[in-house]
């Protein structure tokens, strides 16, 4: 999870809100902080402006991509749209969510959004396909019933960025996968091609298959973030700088720790992602947090934001990959796109995370 853990009951069981079914909003929502003026379905947010390419595809993205994991699980369609509409408000026009988020939930509820909201033009739907069990893997007719299906779960005809999951399930011909992602570009049901879960190797497999007319890898989706360096620092990072990726980095608070707001074993609760936070509640957590306490303080910032400008001061990193639970939660990450952390905050965050 990216923004801080969603409430949760004295049995430590994450609070869900409304069933899933619950009716889409069909007016912009009135965010509090502003109770007089509803978000504009029509004009730029105010960080329009802000706009990274996603290699030589000639997609350009807002330097944070808001994620659709809650979606459908934690958060409902009303939610959802809550959150949704802050991002929007603040100008930014990139979603990323998968196939298998929600068992397809979060693609539906980002599909009614875009489609109420009337930006489909405006917005990057950034899609990870290959995981989903009903078409598993990235072979050549799963890839397409899997496109396929989630074209008609987000009710638009393109996926903008298309990133293929290698990570879910076995990836037994990287040229079968090109070749059936050539077809989709070709038809017009894809723009950009992305990975998911490549080795190094594969990377620099697909980017000799492009060279033979295969369409190119563009962008690169891979956990990383200050607490989970070493999938990425290494091989990856090498191939990906090489190559001119565009590094859009997935769990970017690690399931919430960056957040600051996870201690203690008493306030993480019970479940899957408490499992996942006390992990690290260690003498390296401890002092990684000590390290954010100093920075947020200094520049009074949230905790989330250090972590989100950490990334992006980060090499190839163009887009971070957040969840967020409510509007506030989207106020604190996207104050880390405006931050530039200094030579000496890059430096003591990442020796105490070490």
């Amino acid at each position: 999870m990216d923004a801080a853990s969603p409430p949760e009951r004295r049995d430590g069981a994450a609070i869900r809100t409304s069933d899933a079914s619950a009716d889409v909003p069909t007016q912009p929502i009135r965010l509090p902080g502003h109770p007089s003026a509803p978000v504009p379905e029509l004009g730029p947010g105010i960080g329009a402006g802000l706009r990274s390419p996603i290699g030589t595809s000639g997609v350009e993205v807002f330097p944070l991509m808001l994620g659709g994991a809650e979606f459908g699980w934690n958060l409902d369609r009303a939610a959802g749209f809550a959150v949704l509409d802050r991002y929007a408000e603040l100008g930014g026009n990139a979603l990323h969510t998968s196939d298998r988020f929600g068992a397809g939930r979060s693609e539906f509820i980002l599909g009614q959004w875009v489609a109420s909201r009337g930006v489909r033009d405006d917005i990057v739907l950034a899609v990870r396909v290959g995981g989903h069990p009903d078409n598993p893997g990235l072979g050549s007719v799963n890839l397409v019933r899997a496109v396929e299906s989630s074209l008609e779960r987000l009710g638009t005809d393109r996926i903008d960025i298309l990133y293929l999951d290698a990570a879910s399930y076995p990836l037994t011909s990287l040229e079968d996968a090109l070749a059936t992602a050539e077809w989709l570009v070709e038809a017009g049901k894809a723009r950009a091609v992305g990975a998911y879960g490549f080795t190094a190797d594969q990377l620099v497999e697909a980017r000799i298959l492009s060279s033979a007319g295969y369409p190119r890898i563009e962008a690169l989706d891979v956990p990383y973030n200050l607490m989970r360096r070493g999938e990425y620092e290494g091989d990856l990072r090498l191939v990906s700088d090489a190559q001119g990726l565009a590094v859009t980095p997935s769990h970017a608070l690690e399931h919430g720790f960056l957040s600051g707001l996870h201690r203690s074993r008493q306030t993480i609760g019970q479940g899957t992602r408490s499992e996942q936070l006390s992990k690290l509640l260690n003498r390296r957590g401890a002092r990684a947090l000590k390290a954010l306490d100093a920075v947020a303080a200094e520049l009074q910032l949230p905790h989330a934001a250090v972590a989100v400008a950490w990334l992006l001061a980060q090499r190839s990193v163009v887009a971070p990959i957040v969840n967020a639970f409510t509007p506030g939660h989207v106020d604190e990450l996207v104050q880390g796109v405006g931050v530039q952390l200094g030579r000496g905050h890059r430096a003591d965050l990442a020796k105490a995370a070490d």
